[in-house]
C-alpha cells in the first residue's frame, strides 16, 4: 500500500535487544498484562501522559511534585512519563516553574522523584522538552535569549546555526545520561505539538535551505541525530520513546505525513537512528489517521517500523479534547465537564495488537488511583477531570 516497506521485529530488535516473539502480542492482550519489550518491563500497559503543570518554582521539582508522581506509581501505573523538562539551552523554557533537568538542583529534585516512584514499585521516563519557537520572547529562566527554531519568526527570534544546533543535540545528549545515572527507567524527546522537534519537521516552520530541511527525510535530520547522540550516551539497552504528532498548538489541521508512505519516509530513519517506542501524540485515539483504513497513528506507527507503539488521546473521558480544556477561561463551562468514557473501544484495538501501550492524560492528573479503579470495576468512584484539576497536584 503506497510502497511502504513494512519493518519486521527483528530489524527493531537490534535496537532494543528484544526478539520477535517480545514484540508480537497475543489475543489476549488488555490493559493489565505485563509488558516486555523496547527494554522495559512493565506491570501492565497504562502510561501516564506527559501533562506541563509548572510548579515547580527556579525548575527544581519539589516534594509536592514528587509525592504527585508517586501516587500515581501508588495507585498502579504501569509508567510515568513526566512532563516536559527542558534541556540546557537559554531559550529552551518559556516559564520558570518549569522544570529543567541541567541546574544540580533540579538533578537533585528529580533524583528524589525517581527514589519516590520506584519505592512505590513504579517505573518512571523522563520528557526531555525544547520549546523552540513556540517560546514567547523574553519569557523563561533566561528572558534575554531571542527564541530559536530552524527558521526566524520574527525581531526576536532567529534561525539556528549549525554550531546552535550541535549544541542543542548535545543538550538532549546530555540530560538524557543524566536521566539515566540518576534512575529514570527511561527518556522520551518530545518531538511533537509544534514544540523545536517538530519544528523541523513541519514544513511550514522550516525553511531552510540546507540539509536539515527540503524532503520529509531531510527534516527528520535534526530529531535523527539527537537519538543517535542519546544513543552514544546511554547505549542500545536503555528505552528512547519519541512522541510525535500530525497536528500542532497552532494548526490542529496540520500534517506531516499525507499517505502511509510520507509516514515510512518520516519514521524510519527514526527507527533506524534507534528510537525503541513511538508514542503517536493524537487529539482522540479512536479516529482513524488515513483514508481506506481504521488504523489510528500510533496503529500505522507500529506497522510501518515493527516497533512497540504508544497511543493517546482523550482516553476514559467523553467531552472535549486536551488543548480545548487547556485554553478554556473559567467561565467556559463547556469545556470545563467531562464524563468518564467506556474503554470498550480501546480494549478492542489493543487486543488486536493495533498498539502496545496506552498513555493517560486528563483522567489521571483527575484521580491517581484511576489505573487500581479501573482494574477493580470500582469505575463510579472514579473522580472525573474537570478544568479546575489542572490549577493544583492532586
Amino acid at each position: 500500500m503506497n510502497g511502504v516497506r513494512w519493518r519486521t521485529a527483528d530489524t527493531a530488535a537490534k535496537f532494543i535487544g528484544i526478539t520477535d516473539s517480545r514484540l508480537r502480542m497475543s489475543e489476549k492482550t488488555n490493559l493489565f498484562t505485563p509488558f516486555h519489550g523496547a527494554g522495559l518491563e512493565l506491570a501492565n500497559r497504562i502510561v501516564m501522559a506527559p501533562m506541563t503543570r509548572r510548579k515547580s518554582p527556579g525548575g527544581v521539582p519539589g516534594e509536592d511534585v514528587a509525592a504527585y508522581y508517586r501516587r500515581r506509581a501508588e495507585g498502579g501505573v504501569g509508567l510515568i512519563i513526566t512532563e516536559g523538562t527542558t534541556i540546557g539551552r537559554p531559550a529552551a523554557s518559556s516559564d520558570e516553574a518549569i522544570p529543567n533537568i541541567h541546574s544540580p538542583e533540579s538533578i537533585l529534585g528529580w533524583k528524589h522523584v525517581v527514589d519516590g516512584v520506584h519505592a512505590a514499585g513504579g517505573k518512571i521516563a523522563v520528557q526531555l522538552w525544547h520549546m523552540g519557537l513556540r517560546r514567547e520572547p523574553g519569557t523563561g529562566p533566561e528572558p534575554s535569549a531571542p527564541s530559536e527554531g530552524p527558521s526566524s519568526e520574527g525581531a526576536h527570534s532567529h534561525a539556528m546555526t549549525d554550531s546552535e544546533i550541535a549544541d542543542a543535540i548535545e543538550a538532549f545528549a546530555q540530560a538524557a545520561q543524566t536521566a539515566r545515572a540518576i534512575g529514570f527507567n527511561a527518556v522520551e524527546i518530545h518531538g511533537a505539538h509544534g514544540y523545536l522537534v517538530d519544528q523541523f519537521f513541519w514544513e511550514a516552520t522550516n525553511r531552510r535551505t540546507d540539509s536539515y530541511a527540503g524532503s520529509i527525510a531531510g527534516r527528520t535530520r535534526f530529531a535523527t541525530e539527537i537519538v543517535k547522540a542519546i544513543r552514544n550516551r546511554v547505549g542500545y539497552d536503555f528505552t528512547v520513546s519519541l512522541r510525535f504528532s500530525q497536528w500542532k498548538v497552532q494548526d490542529y489541521s496540520s500534517r506531516l505525513a499525507r499517505t502511509p508512505g510520507e509516514l515510512e519516509q518520516l519514521l524510519i530513519p527514526l527507527a533506524d537512528a534507534g528510537v525503541s517506542i513511538f508514542h503517536a501524540s493524537t487529539r482522540r485515539f479512536w479516529e482513524p489517521e488515513f483514508t481506506d483504513s481504521s488504523l489510528n497513528l500510533a496503529g500505522w506507527a507500529k506497522k510501518i517500523t515493527g516497533l512497540p507503539a504508544m497511543t493517546v488521546g482523550s482516553i476514559g473521558l467523553e467531552g472535549p479534547d486536551f488543548l480545548h480544556t487547556l485554553h478554556a477561561r473559567d467561565t467556559d463551562r463547556q469545556y470545563g465537564q467531562h464524563q468518564a468514557a467506556s474503554l470498550d473501544s480501546l480494549l478492542h484495538r489493543l487486543g488486536d495488537g493495533e498498539f502496545d501501550l496506552v498513555a493517560v492524560g486528563r483522567a489521571l492528573a483527575a484521580d491517581p488511583n484511576w489505573v487500581r479503579k479501573v482494574r477493580d470495576g470500582a469505575q463510579d468512584s472514579i473522580v472525573t477531570f474537570e478544568q479546575s484539576t489542572l490549577a493544583e497536584l492532586i
